[in-house]
């Protein structure tokens, strides 16, 4: 799954969430690199006459866009969200692409960990509640780790509620 709890820090727990990626890097030079190798391939018939020159721009074209495709794919998914729990205080960090960062923050009593199986964007929405703002949770992991999520924050929860 992406995400983890991190050892507890004191009296903290930690989540870490992040999607999951579409290739490693030595995945994607082995795709493009590939892809190239296919395309160019029938290029080999032609060599030589100027029909080359004439398919040459359109099969590097296409080269370029699932490039371009790919590190731009790889770039949306470079979010991180942190979420840290404590007996006074409940924090939420996303830091997304382009260096933008949101942080949220609520009491844990008043706190609300909410499924919605239907209604939301996708199906078995998770969102956090508090002090009049609701935030979205792992918006990026699929319908099975939401609710799988969703079961653990609210055990957690319960579990600071009851510390003395």
């Amino acid at each position: 799954m992406p995400y983890q709890w991190l050892p507890p820090d004191g009296d903290q727990q930690r989540l870490h969430l992040w999607p999951h990626r579409p290739l490693t890097q030595r995945g994607f030079v082995w795709f493009v690199g590939g892809t190239a190798a296919l395309i160019g391939a029938p290029l080999i018939c032609v060599l030589g006459s100027p029909v080359v020159w004439v398919l040459l721009p359109f099969l590097l074209g296409a080269i370029w866009a699932i490039w371009f495709a790919l590190r731009k794919s790889g770039r949306d998914s470079d979010i991180v969200e942190d979420l840290t729990l404590s007996r006074d205080r409940v924090t939420l960090s996303r830091h997304g692409p382009g260096a933008k960062r949101q942080d949220w923050e609520a009491n844990p009593y008043w706190l609300r960990v909410t499924l919605h199986e239907t209604g939301g964007p996708v199906p078995n929405y998770l969102t956090l509640k508090g002090e009049a703002r609701e935030v979205e949770l792992g918006a990026f992991l699929s319908e099975e780790e939401r609710i799988a999520l969703g079961q653990e924050l609210k055990s957690r929860i319960a579990g600071l509620r009851a510390q003395p």
